[in-house]
């Protein structure tokens, strides 16, 4: 896939690191999704009211293709100790708390085919992530179906903590994106999600229920349709 990304021009390789980075050009694409739905926009409020309710920073994933990526977020916590990443960095499905609360929703198989197709490498920090093969990443994912939402400590990223819940709509029940919350791992502990969980939940349904759901559908069956003809 970062062969692919890189002869299109929407990576580029450093040299001395040999790490892959965004450039201009995928950024673009972006935008011009968000462009043509007005999602960020919408979802705004709800973001806004997560935050300032958590402390902590909320931020909202949309499906795109085969992945995941950041279109909004709104920041809670005025600590000096707080998390608060490039809303452009790459979502890692397998070690972040929005991949694992969309992989649940997907057929287990496709789950693991797609993490599997990307690798357990984390893109970006030095986290410790759980799933790190094909076993692990389904015992994962089982003890997220059984929780109800994605968690990651520590796993991305070193000393953050995250917590996600897929957005669903439609007759269909898609998963059209993922909504999270995430901060410093020492305040954003697993009892601190344990309350928080039903307050995500609820931002998730009301974000669903705001969610321009026709166009949105249409576009993630599109390029899953798309990627199954060319695949």
């Amino acid at each position: 896939m970062l062969n692919t990304l890189s002869q299109r021009g929407f990576v580029v390789q450093d040299e001395m690191s040999q790490r892959y980075c965004m450039t201009v050009k995928l950024a673009a694409v972006g935008l011009r999704f968000l462009s043509a739905s007005g999602t960020s926009d919408i979802c705004q409020p709800s973001l806004d009211r997560l935050a300032r309710h958590t402390g902590e920073l909320v931020r909202l994933a949309v499906v795109h293709g085969d992945g995941l990526l950041w279109i909004a977020k709104a920041q809670g916590s005025s600590s000096p100790l707080r998390y608060d990443p490039y809303l452009g960095n790459p979502v890692d499905l397998h070690s972040t708390s929005v991949g694992k609360a969309w992989l649940v929703t997907l057929d287990e198989e496709v789950a693991v085919a797609l993490v599997k197709s990307r690798g357990f490498k984390s893109t970006v920090g030095s986290g410790r992530p759980i799933a790190h093969d094909e076993a692990s990443l389904r015992a994962e994912l089982e003890v997220t179906r059984k929780r109800g939402y994605g968690v990651s400590i520590e796993e991305g990223e070193l000393g953050t903590s995250a917590m996600a819940q897929a957005i669903i709509v439609g007759r269909d029940r898609v998963a059209v994106g993922v909504v999270s919350i995430a901060g410093p791992a020492a305040r954003l502990t697993r009892e601190r999600m344990a309350e928080f969980a039903p307050v995500l939940d609820a931002i998730a349904l009301e974000i669903a229920d705001l969610w321009p759901a026709r166009e949105i559908v249409n576009l993630v069956n599109g390029n899953h349709r798309e990627n199954v003809a060319t695949g």
